[in-house]
């Protein structure tokens, strides 16, 4: 689905990244990152949501914390991180973001509660009282105090298996009171995930049930007299959210694949979020009518159910004038409970496709689970197009040979 996209709404990216993996400046099993289409869509993010009252925090896992687009991120305006769990925090602190929220959607262990208020998150989130008072006896050695978001759900809340957890709705003020008589922290506000889903069915992202458990818990904590309220309310976040999330009550989102325009809705209609990204790999060689090719960063995030995956073969010899206009072919990706050394691609007796031709795919992708790198490329269009820098999945550089 996305490989359509990104032939139909940036074909100059293709072109762009097909020759810098020809050139080899691009290595195989690397995620391309069309740099200046991030900043524009993070640019347009910030105009949104500072006309709609809301603060924007970067979710970067799924591009792998690459650290050039950090870079532009904090340029254009969003300047916070928010990390998925304390390792995709330090990643992001490293990358040069500030950390705007933690603990959410995964709880820090209570013996790193130290590091992780060492990057003195805006927010931190619990679920659990234990969880609130090791980040206030954290916050205190480092001689401040903490806002903490509390995790809110009843009966009937979405959530992914494996990321249940929170404070009863019913319980949310008394938890709220709770929280504010821990020393080192205090209660500033609620959050849930997911707050918007996308539906297969009508083809838009729409309110899950989460999002009105927020809502009637602003409701009761206003009741019982409490004021400026964060309301943090992550999930499938695209520009085309923001007012319903406004509406709602959301003052926090965090936007992640709407900044490579890589949410489910991107897949179905054009949104104002360019497509930004793409995996970029290499022919390793023929066999019996098939072409393997180099994996490492086969990982298609399933939120879109079992889609089948295409990708384009580029000639090695530079024939081709626009990648755009060549075939994508079906891939075979390896099963899932399979290590992705390769992806086959069927070649039905074709022999046009040879060793150490380049192999672009298109999909929604979760970098950080990989063995991928990322690199982000400038000037796409330009004329000048080149490679900012060579980063492992976790941010950091990879590593390269002595004589590299």
């Amino acid at each position: 689905m996305f490989l359509d996209l990104l032939r139909r709404r940036n074909p100059g990216f293709l072109d762009a990244i097909a020759a810098l993996h020809r050139e080899g400046a691009l290595p195989a099993n690397t995620y391309a990152i069309d740099l200046d289409a991030v900043g524009r869509n993070a640019t347009a993010f910030v105009e949104a949501t500072g006309r709609l009252g809301l603060r924007p925090f970067a979710m970067t896992k799924q591009l792998g914390r690459n650290p050039d687009v950090s870079r532009v991120l904090a340029a254009s305006g969003i300047t916070h991180a928010v990390g998925v769990d304390l390792q995709c925090a330090i990643a992001a602190a490293s990358g040069g973001l500030r950390i705007g929220h933690l603990g959410h959607l995964v709880q820090i262990p209570r013996h790193e509660a130290d590091t992780a208020a060492a990057l003195e998150p805006l927010y931190w989130t619990v679920f659990n009282e234990t969880k609130a008072r090791e980040a206030g006896a954290a916050a205190l050695r480092r001689g401040r105090v903490q806002d903490v978001l509390l995790r809110v759900v009843q009966e009937g809340d979405r959530f992914y298996t494996g990321h249940e957890g929170g404070f009863p709705l019913e319980q949310i003020v008394a938890a709220a009171d709770l929280v504010d008589g821990i020393p080192g922290v205090r209660f500033a506000g609620i959050t849930t995930f997911p707050a918007t889903l996308f539906d297969a069915g009508s083809g838009t992202a729409g309110a899950t049930p989460n999002r009105s458990t927020l809502t009637e818990a602003v409701r009761l904590l206003e009741t019982a007299g409490r004021i400026d309220i964060e309301v943090n309310a992550p999930g499938t976040t695209s520009i085309s959210v923001l007012e319903a999330l406004a509406e709602a009550g959301a003052t926090q989102v965090e936007p992640g694949h709407g900044l490579t325009g890589t949410t489910p809705a991107h897949a179905v209609s054009d949104l104002v979020e360019e497509p930004a990204i793409a995996y970029v790999s290499e022919v390793s060689h023929l066999w019996n009518d098939r072409a393997y090719v180099f994996g490492g960063g086969l990982y298609v995030d399933p939120v879109l159910g079992d889609v089948a995956t295409s990708a384009i073969v580029v000639p090695a010899d530079g024939s081709a004038a626009h990648v755009a206009e060549l075939d994508a072919l079906p891939v075979e990706m390896p099963a899932p409970e399979a290590i992705d050394y390769y992806a086959t691609i069927p070649l039905h007796g074709r022999t046009d496709v040879a060793v150490g031709d380049t192999v672009i795919f298109g999909f929604r992708p979760q970098v950080f689970v990989t063995r991928a790198s990322t690199a982000a490329v400038s000037g796409i269009g330009t004329g000048a197009h080149r490679v900012e820098g060579i980063w492992a999945a976790d941010g950091s550089a990879p590593l390269t040979l002595p004589n590299s």
